[in-house]
């Protein structure tokens, strides 16, 4: 828990920077190479020799959660608003519950209620008039929405079956080695070579990105989803939320509704509550260091 909560606060700050100081300025599949690109280099000297098989599928993980997601991300941009691609990102949660259920067979009906519970803490946080003609934009960001589930409850479910005897460290280059893959295919189809970083401050800020937000996040945010259950891990992605608001709000001065967002936050910590007590009762699920 203490991991997702430590890259929760890390990611809030990477909203604002991304939305003040590169949206429109730097072009997106850019900004999203140089970030795969530096974390693959921060895991790289880390990386040691594992079956052929237990490699691919962590690149495949890779490949979907940060390269598929950010393709289907960006492109949602050209579609929609981006208070309507906020709004659609709420039901995350959702597809984390459904898709740990369906890779172990069963179905956790409290699971898909704390979800649900959480989704309408985050709507209430990010309601905002949604346009007429949205329908195409929702479905991609439907997209980026399960790709970023799938990757994390992949990688907790593939750690769980896997006899791994190395820490996750050691592996996890093979994960932005897969993303790294998509990362440069999508930046020779639809990047923009005219929109490179202009000033020092946008490179600088495209390294903290990679090295600090892609690199050590990513790890982390995935090391923490192995030692929570599927429920608790539905809930924290869309934590993000009311944290990126918070600090976009004392750190940027933007506009941001106080009472939806004390509110949206109380239902949020209402889930999180409500699903350690339904689930104090069951097995820890495993851990891996």
């Amino acid at each position: 828990m203490g991991y997702l909560i430590a890259i929760t606060i890390l990611w809030a700050f990477s909203f604002s920077l991304i939305g003040v100081y590169l949206a429109g300025q730097v072009d997106a599949y850019f900004s999203v190479l140089t970030r795969v690109a530096l974390a693959t280099m921060v895991f790289l000297p880390f990386i040691r020799r594992v079956p052929l098989a237990l490699a691919a599928k962590l690149m495949v993980l890779g490949a979907i959660q940060l390269g598929c997601m950010y393709v289907f991300y960006y492109q949602s941009f050209l579609l929609l608003s981006v208070p309507e691609v906020l709004i659609f990102t709420i039901l995350t949660p959702i597809y984390v519950t459904l898709l740990f259920d369906l890779l172990q067979g069963r179905f956790s009906f409290r699971y898909l209620i704390t979800a649900l519970v959480a989704v309408l803490g985050a709507a209430i946080i990010r309601y905002s008039s949604i346009g007429d003609q949205v329908f195409g934009g929702f479905l991609v960001v439907q997209g980026a929405n399960i790709c970023f589930a799938i990757g994390q409850v992949g990688y907790k479910v593939l750690l769980e079956r896997e006899d791994l005897k190395l820490p996750q460290r050691a592996v996890f280059g093979y994960f932005y080695l897969g993303a790294l893959v998509v990362t440069i295919i999508t930046w020779f189809l639809f990047g923009n070579p005219a929109k490179l970083p202009t000033t020092p401050l946008q490179w600088e800020i495209l390294l903290y990105l990679g090295l600090i937000a892609s690199g050590l996040g990513y790890f982390f945010w995935n090391k923490g989803a192995t030692r929570v259950d599927a429920g608790t891990l539905a809930i924290m992605n869309n934590a993000l939320v009311p944290a990126g608001l918070i600090v976009n709000l004392l750190i940027w001065n933007r506009d941001a509704n106080l009472t939806r967002l004390c509110i949206g936050g109380a239902v949020l910590l209402f889930s999180l509550l409500l699903h350690e007590y339904w689930g104090k009762n069951r097995p820890p699920e495993p851990q891996f260091d």
